[in-house]
């Protein structure tokens, strides 16, 4: 038998202002037993457009090492807007009155629903709550006639994001590429954030430093 030949397709250069990361999509398409009780004193609080701040504070300490930047480039109408339509649902995850944890679920197409953002403050990552949020997400999304919960993760996220997610009962259908500026250097996020991911551009960011 002929041995198998692996050919590359391409290397792709990039210019230093720009950042590159795979992107890995998941499904569950049935609503999946989680086996995970409410954690002792985990309380789940929905946010609104109102408490935009509150939510930007708890999005940055949760993604600001991870690349998350997404919301933080959004005008604050925009984003209360966002929080404020009848199809997304953002709850903090509150533990002995901090905000430690986010679950935001978007089902405003007609019959799925995305897991947007879920996450912890690096503070409570191993102590079991991850299982917690999923459990919110998984329930309140298939509270809805919805045929599937999709996500996406990137290697710019924690590396044990995809065995998690896994782990939760999803199924990995589809790769990407994801080409975008480097956010550090808008100003978006602060140059020692995701230290992971090298700051290649050689002019000063925004804030001088």
């Amino acid at each position: 038998m002929e041995p198998l030949r692996l050919a590359v397709a391409a290397y792709t250069d990039l210019p230093p202002e720009l950042i590159a990361t795979v992107v890995t999509y998941l499904e569950m398409r049935a609503s999946v037993a989680q086996g995970a009780r409410p954690e002792a004193g985990l309380a789940f609080v929905r946010l609104r457009g109102g408490q935009a701040g509150r939510y930007l504070a708890l999005y940055r300490a949760l993604g600001e090492r991870w690349m998350w930047f997404s919301r933080l480039a959004l005008a604050p109408q925009a984003l209360a807007a966002i929080l404020d339509d009848p199809g997304v649902e953002a709850y903090a995850a509150v533990r002995d009155g901090a905000d430690v944890g986010l679950v935001e679920l978007d089902a405003r197409a007609e019959d799925e629903t995305e897991l947007a953002f879920l996450g912890l403050v690096e503070g409570a990552v191993g102590a079991g709550l991850g299982r917690a949020l999923m459990a919110q997400a998984v329930g309140r999304a298939f509270a809805r006639p919805i045929r599937r919960l999709f996500v996406h993760t990137c290697t710019f996220d924690h590396p044990r994001a995809v065995g998690f997610y896994r782990a939760c009962g999803f199924e990995p259908y589809k790769f990407a590429i994801e080409l975008t500026r480097d956010p550090r250097l808008e100003g978006l996020l602060p140059p020692q954030a995701a230290p992971h991911v090298p700051l290649l551009h050689t002019r000063k960011v925004r804030d001088g430093t």
